[in-house]
């Protein structure tokens, strides 16, 4: 893909982050999905619109792609996010298999303007026990029992 056409997706997303910061529909940040060249998805942040805390643009994007493409995943699919996204999304992004990343905005930019995602990277790499959220483990066999199930139907032994 030709930088033209790079900077041209890039300013789609910056421009739903700024619709964002004009409409109140969420915070300033927007991401388009791009794939061969075309646009599949764009949009910005709707957590204030759909009172949807995981509404961030890049999740928001990947739920609109998906059901463009008909698929779970977004292989061959670029990812324009105007700002470099927190770990929810970026793990959504890795989940969806987008082959690349481009974000105009960095994180400490986000925290400077109030969205400092410093605490969930740190909680995250805690053990369970050990976060600020009171974790509680139990009925592990329980729930073993869809894992089986799963395994089963897709005739798998051993994994």
């Amino acid at each position: 893909m030709s930088d033209k056409e790079q900077i041209k997706f890039m300013n789609m997303a910056i421009e739903k982050a700024s619709e964002n910061v004009k409409t109140g529909k969420g915070g300033p940040f927007g991401a388009v999905i791009v794939k061969n060249g075309k646009v599949i998805a764009a949009t910005g942040n709707t957590v204030f619109e759909t009172y949807d805390p995981t509404a961030h643009a890049e999740v928001a994007a990947i739920r609109l792609a998906c059901n463009e493409l008909k698929s779970v995943t977004l292989e061959g699919c670029e990812i324009y996010a105007s700002c470099e996204p927190c770990p929810m999304c970026l793990s959504a992004i890795y989940w969806a298999k987008i082959d690349k990343l481009y974000y105009a905005a960095t994180k400490e930019d986000a925290s400077a303007a109030g969205f400092d995602d410093t605490f969930l990277y740190k909680e995250i790499a805690l053990n369970p026990g050990k976060r600020s959220l009171n974790t509680q483990h139990f009925m592990h066999q329980e729930a073993l029992v869809s894992f089986e199930e799963w395994k089963r139907k897709l005739n798998i032994d051993d994994i």
